[in-house]
């Protein structure tokens, strides 16, 4: 059988070490000896010996996902083998931490991540329930962890001297140090939001950068 389908970059190859890998643009290999940690739902494919056990996120995380609707549902998968990850055809990226790095992110963008990595989900300072209760993922410690995105994102360089304010839809992580708060276009609502009401941004200001994605949240309902 020929096709362009089955062109060498599309090969799924045996793993050369553990840990994990690009697979293509849109999707993560992850070569497990041991264990791991991944959102739920985000396995497409394994081989090996490999067990799916849903990560638990006790009493404070159950009450923030009640709060937001949303949050970082995890599973660990232990044992030896290879699984694949990808979300809903999103651009997959790996971030590798080194000591004394600290990325804030948006939970519906983590994919999966080292077991090494430490997290807490926190409610982001400045942005209460005024702002829908935004709860990020703190991610620190040395390792990798591998996010996912709706296109190709934007990356703003945040300064002391220029604050970015960003869609509280549309962003993606940032530099764990920047100080946050929420702002308020009264003015502008009309025209950014496309009804009534004011608009709220996510500000941002300090030393650092921000990841932004070239769309806002799109609300699915009923099954598919």
């Amino acid at each position: 059988m020929k096709s362009d389908l089955f062109a060498s970059e599309n090969l799924a190859r045996p793993a050369t070490a553990p840990g994990m890998t690009l697979q293509n643009a849109k999707s993560v290999k992850y070569a497990v000896d041991g264990e791991m940690l991944a959102r739920q739902g985000s396995m497409v494919a394994f081989r090996g010996s490999l067990q799916f056990e849903r990560k638990g996120q006790g009493i404070g995380g159950m009450l923030k996902r009640a709060v937001t609707g949303e949050g970082l549902a995890l599973m660990t998968v232990r044992g030896q083998g290879e699984v694949w990850f990808a979300h809903q055809g999103g651009n997959c990226f790996i971030v590798d931490f080194e000591p004394g790095d600290a990325l804030t992110v948006n939970g519906r963008n983590v994919l999966c991540f080292d077991p090494t990595l430490s997290y807490e989900i926190k409610m982001v300072k400045g942005a209460g329930m005024a702002g829908g209760g935004l709860f990020n993922s703190l991610f620190t410690g040395t390792g990798k962890l591998a996010v996912v995105c709706d296109g190709a994102p934007i990356v703003i360089p945040v300064t002391a001297q220029a604050p970015v304010y960003v869609d509280t839809d549309a962003v993606v992580g940032w530099s764990a140090g920047l100080e946050t708060g929420l702002h308020r276009s009264q003015s502008a609502g009309s025209m950014i939001r496309g009804g009534s009401g004011e608009a709220v941004q996510l500000m941002l200001r300090g030393e650092g950068f921000v990841l932004v994605r070239p769309s806002e949240v799109t609300e699915r309902t009923g099954a598919h």
